[in-house]
C-alpha cells in the first residue's frame, strides 16, 4: 500500500476492524519509511452477473430490479420489506454461488418464483401470471391446481 505522505510503498497494518455496515474492512496502518499513519478500506472484489435476457440481450444483474418485481407481486399483501429482502438476497447468493457469470432471465425467474411460493401465495400466483404470461385461464388454472397439490404434499 502507497503511502499518501511520503509515497514509499512499505507499510504494516496496525489495526483492521469491520465497517459498521460489513461490508468492508477498515485498516489503520504506519507507513515505514516515515512513520505517518493513514486508514484504508478493503472491498471484496465481485466479477458481475450478466444477465441473457429472453431475446437474447445482455444487461447487468440488478438487485433492485429483482426486488421492485418481488414488491410488485406483493403488493397489498401481509409480507414485510425485511422478508422481501430476505428472499433477495437469498436469491443473489444463490446466483453468485454458481460458477457461471451469465445468467438466463428464466433461472432468475425460476428462483424468484421459488421464494415467492414460501412467502406467499397470491404473491407467488401474481409472478407467476406474468412471468409465465398465460394464455388463457386453463393454463391460470392448471398453475393453480399445482400450488394446490403442491400444499396437499407438504401437509
Amino acid at each position: 500500500m502507497k503511502c499518501p505522505y511520503c509515497g514509499a510503498e512499505e507499510s504494516k497494518v496496525i489495526d483492521s476492524r469491520p465497517t459498521e455496515d460489513n461490508e468492508r474492512i477498515r485498516r489503520r496502518r504506519e507507513c515505514l519509511n516515515c512513520h505517518m499513519r493513514f486508514t484504508t478500506y478493503e472491498v471484496v472484489e465481485t466479477v458481475p452477473l450478466v444477465v441473457i435476457k429472453k431475446d437474447n440481450s445482455r444487461e447487468p444483474f440488478d438487485r433492485q430490479k429483482l426486488f421492485n418485481a418481488m414488491l410488485r407481486a406483493c403488493a397489498k399483501r401481509p409480507v414485510s420489506y425485511e422478508t422481501l429482502e430476505r428472499a433477495v438476497s437469498s436469491i443473489e447468493q444463490a446466483l453468485f454461488s454458481s460458477y457461471d457469470r451469465e445468467i438466463p432471465s428464466v433461472r432468475i425467474g425460476e428462483l424468484t418464483m421459488e421464494e415467492l411460493k414460501k412467502i406467499d401465495e397470491v404473491a407467488y400466483i401474481r409472478f407467476a401470471s406474468v412471468y409465465r404470461q398465460f394464455a388463457d385461464v386453463e393454463s391460470f388454472l392448471d398453475e393453480l391446481k399445482k400450488l394446490v397439490g403442491d400444499r396437499k404434499d407438504n401437509q
